[in-house]
């Protein structure tokens, strides 16, 4: 059983698997408008210095997100970067 994480704690590189969004209904609505819903895939590109945003990718699309609201991502099946991902 992999331990629970959050998109925030991410490595750049790696890829994990949504598990759940703990949000209140208006930041959970606007998380899953931009395509972060459970079962999805995604990917940290970039993390900026100074506790700025987190450069994500959900399938095709790139998401700029502050690193409190990706803490709100729950992620789990975390792949190392350059591990080869089965389709």
């Amino acid at each position: 059983m992999h331990p629970a994480l959050s998109l925030s704690t991410l490595r750049i590189g790696e890829f994990a698997t949504i598990s759940g969004l703990d949000a209140q209904n208006e930041l959970y609505l606007r998380l899953t408008a931009m395509g972060l819903r459970i079962g999805k895939q995604v990917q940290l590109l970039r993390s900026a210095a100074f506790s700025g945003p987190l450069h994500v990718r959900v399938g095709t699309t790139d998401i700029m997100l502050r690193k409190t609201e990706a803490a709100r991502v729950q992620v789990t099946a975390v792949i190392p970067a350059g591990a080869s991902i089965a389709s």
